[in-house]
């Protein structure tokens, strides 16, 4: 898991993941929005769930479904 940071400062967004302990998986920034552009994020809260060479397997916007996540995920390594 990554999170993609993109839409306040770099303070707020490390505020953010120290607030809601974001610490276990990897937090990046992107101040230009490219990487939102590139893999077609619109809105916050968003997923976008890739498979191993990156490619997009499905997103969701606003909360996503645990469960969903994880039946892709092993269907996607099984394949």
């Amino acid at each position: 898991m990554v999170g993609l940071g993109t839409q306040d400062s770099l303070g707020e967004a490390e505020d953010f993941s120290n607030d809601f302990g974001t610490q276990s998986f990897t937090m990046l920034w992107d101040e230009s929005f490219e990487t939102w552009q590139e893999i077609g994020i619109t809105s916050q809260p968003s997923a976008v769930l890739l498979a191993a060479d990156g490619s997009p397997i499905t997103g969701w916007v606003g909360p996503f479904p645990e469960d969903e996540v994880l039946r892709l995920a092993a269907e996607s390594q099984a394949a």
